[in-house]
């Protein structure tokens, strides 16, 4: 069975810093490329940053520079580093495994950014 754990949202200022994990049982965590993606209220979800199995990395537009994604293969987790945050920023954050296809998904966790 495939569990997709999210933590670290919360409530925070404009301008502060969030970190949030998503810890992975039930995959081989190492061949999967893993991403996370936002929804806010009344819009599409989109991918916020993703990391390769080999650590390779990509942004949205709206977020280099000011979040950083990362991995620890031997505790099957990725991370989100966010800094700077905006009111924008604010959504339902879900963690993403995927080899191909949809892949798997995370129940979410809520950041909201006041301003």
């Amino acid at each position: 069975q495939v569990q997709l754990v999210e933590s670290g949202g919360g409530l925070v200022q404009a301008g502060g810093s969030l970190r949030l994990s998503c810890a992975a049982s039930g995959i081989t965590f190492n061949t999967h490329r893993m991403a996370w993606y936002r929804q806010a209220p009344g819009k599409q979800r989109e991918m916020v940053a993703a990391i390769s199995s080999l650590g390779s990395t990509n942004y949205a537009d709206s977020v280099k520079g000011r979040f950083t994604i990362s991995r620890d293969n031997a505790k099957k987790s990725v991370y989100l580093q966010m800094h700077g945050l905006k009111p924008e920023d604010t959504a339902v954050y879900y963690c993403n495994a995927r080899i191909s296809g949809d892949g798997y998904w995370g129940q979410g966790t809520q950041v909201t950014v006041s301003s």
